[in-house]
This record gives C-alpha cells, sequence and structure tokens, in this order.
C-alpha cells in the first residue's frame, strides 16, 4: 500500500504492525532515498536532530540519488510515525 494513496489507512496498519513486532520504547531504522541535494538531506537530518540518532548516508552510483539510515531509539510506534509524516513534506523523498 503506498502511503500516498491512502495515507489515514497506511498508518493505521503500520501502528498496529509495529505495535504487534516490538517492545517499545525499541531501536527503529528508518530508510530514505533522497535526491542528491544538500538542503533536502539536512532537512532529513534536522527532523531526527537531538534525538540521539545514527545518520549514515551513501550516495548512488550516479550522484543522482542519496539513500539515508537513521539508526535511532523510538518511545513507541506513534513516534514513529509522526517522523515518517514529518519526513514525507519534504519533496522528492522516498520512505522504504
Amino acid at each position: 500500500m503506498n502511503p500516498k494513496e491512502n495515507p489515514e489507512e497506511f498508518y493505521k496498519k503500520l501502528k498496529n504492525q509495529l505495535a504487534d513486532t516490538s517492545l517499545w520504547p525499541a531501536l527503529y531504522l528508518y530508510k530514505f532515498i533522497v535526491p542528491s541535494d544538500v538542503s533536502k538531506i539536512k532537512q532529513i537530518e534536522d527532523i531526527f536532530n537531538h534525538s540521539g540518532a545514527v545518520i549514515t548516508k551513501k550516495e548512488s552510483r550516479t550522484g543522482k540519488y542519496t539513500s539515508v539510515s537513521i539508526n535511532v531509539r523510538m518511545k513507541n510506534p506513534d513516534a514513529v510515525i509522526e517522523k515518517y509524516k514529518e519526513v514525507s513534506a519534504i519533496e522528492g523523498v522516498i520512505s522504504l
């Protein structure tokens, strides 16, 4: 299911899956594909700033895109979803 098509249903399903598969608080790994634009990557980093996140970036072979992985301890499924919603506001970002 694509979060762009029906975001309410997508996030509801994700919340249930997260609640069923993890004990909270828990480490959570976010993965995003971003056009290799320094300002967009910085926006993502700023969203996770001061959260103790470990952020790794890897540019694609052609340099057109950058993979951003963020490993961070989240307090509950709602907190995970809130970060996804914040990042989804950045144009061109694909959440994996």
